[in-house]
């Protein structure tokens, strides 16, 4: 079974997050991957974000895709109880998944029941295909992006 909480920004929404987990997520242990924010100049929301998981008690291992190996994304993926995928540029956040092999990982975390949160471009590669916010975001910040499938996690398209 999937367990998505998908989102604009998660800071927004941080005190809804243990009602939806149904348990108490002090402890627990969260992958925050921050790749989508490379290529953007206003970052602020990947810190607002990271602070609400703070205070709500989770553990962060940061995990940039960008410059991981396959392997170290794989096992960060592994031990950690969620996975976190902030905003950014939804084509570059693509680009470099499909480049580590890390789009495959994480559907394969997903399938088997890891809990995945997505923020903006977190969110929308949850769609099967992302070519639709091209009007709101830059594919060409992504030059090695060749074809446009998201993670198909979901089958609608999410805007957020």
């Amino acid at each position: 079974m999937k367990r998505l909480f998908l989102t604009s920004s998660f800071s927004s929404v941080a005190k809804l997050f243990e009602d939806f987990v149904g348990e108490p997520v002090n402890g627990k242990k969260l992958a925050f991957i921050p790749t989508a924010s490379l290529v953007e100049k206003v970052r602020f929301y990947v810190d607002d974000d990271r602070k609400a998981f703070e205070k709500l008690g989770l553990i962060i291992e940061e995990l940039e895709v960008s410059t991981a190996t396959t392997e170290e994304i794989a096992t960060a993926l592994e031990r950690n109880d969620y996975i976190f995928i902030s905003g950014g540029n939804t084509f570059y956040l693509m680009q470099e998944l499909k480049k580590k092999g890390a789009d495959k990982l994480l559907i394969e975390q997903i399938n088997n029941g890891k809990l995945y949160i997505g923020t903006s471009a977190g969110s929308v590669i949850a769609s099967p295909n992302i070519e639709f916010v091209s009007d709101m975001d830059e594919p060409k910040k992504a030059p090695e992006l060749t074809e446009y499938s998201g993670l198909h996690l979901v089958d609608f398209y999410l805007l957020p």
